[in-house]
């Protein structure tokens, strides 16, 4: 047995609730909800399944998942907003359980979604997937960054700067940050053990963001549209694991 390996058992404990609670919300997204009434459920969910929504309370942020909405790149706050035919939204859920943090994020379609729009949420799960399928011990985080900075870029997209994956265990965000542009065989070596994020924010448009003045909510400048896709992910011996996977095998959309 490694010296990782009970840590890495409470880290799929939380990985899995996490990727659960976006399981159960998947038939919520529909024209007529509202991104209030999502995070209601997705609190409870988590609550009643032997957990604690992170990112509650954190720094001050009064709901238990992210909402963020065609141009709004990351942490948008739920509220009264009804989902509309043609929005994209991406939830972002991070799950509590015995201390330790499961962390994941997913784009959703609300209805017919424009070929433009789906184009980008398949490009953005694809350069994920593309990160993750490279990790191992010995590769270095800029390689991460490389393969989803090189396939987006080549599909006529952008990769946001201002935010990045991260470290995570026992905290919700810690060493190290893990960007999503880079170039191969810079920035530290990966080794087993090592339990972190990758989470690519990608643009239909240039990447630049602006803060909103709520403190909280990231968005596009120039009101393109922006997809990200979330995994919580170990490194093992030879590889890795993906501690967030969904028990539906959802990936992408449309989830069927």
């Amino acid at each position: 047995m490694n010296n990782y390996s009970e840590k890495f058992e409470k880290m799929r404990i939380a990985g899995n609730l996490a990727a659960r609670t976006l399981d159960m919300l998947t038939d919520h997204v529909k024209p007529g909800t509202t991104t209030d009434f999502i995070d209601k459920i997705g609190y409870e969910f988590i609550r009643d399944n032997g957990g604690f929504s992170a990112p509650l309370f954190y720094r001050g942020f009064k709901k238990s998942l992210c909402t963020s909405l065609n141009h709004v790149v990351c942490h948008g706050i739920p509220s009264d907003r009804i989902l509309n035919e043609t929005d994209i939204l991406n939830i972002d859920v991070t799950a509590i359980v015995d201390n330790h943090y499961g962390d994941t994020s997913r784009m959703f379609c609300v209805g017919n979604t424009p070929i433009k729009a789906n184009n980008l949420i398949n490009a953005t799960y694809e350069s994920m997937m593309r990160a993750i399928n490279i990790l191992k011990p010995g590769i270095k985080l800029g390689d991460i960054g490389y393969e989803i900075q090189s396939y987006v870029e080549e599909k006529g997209f952008s990769v946001v700067r201002d935010f990045c994956g991260h470290g995570i265990n026992t905290v919700f965000h810690e060493y190290p940050n893990v960007l999503h542009y880079g170039k191969k065989n810079t920035g530290i070596e990966l080794v087993s053990g090592m339990t972190f994020t990758i989470e690519p924010m990608i643009n239909s448009g240039k990447y630049d963001v602006k803060i909103l003045a709520d403190g909280w909510t990231a968005v596009t400048k120039d009101k393109s549209l922006s997809a990200q896709f979330e995994h919580t992910v170990g490194i093992t011996e030879n590889g890795y694991e993906i501690f967030t996977k969904s028990a539906k095998d959802y990936s992408k959309p449309p989830y069927k």
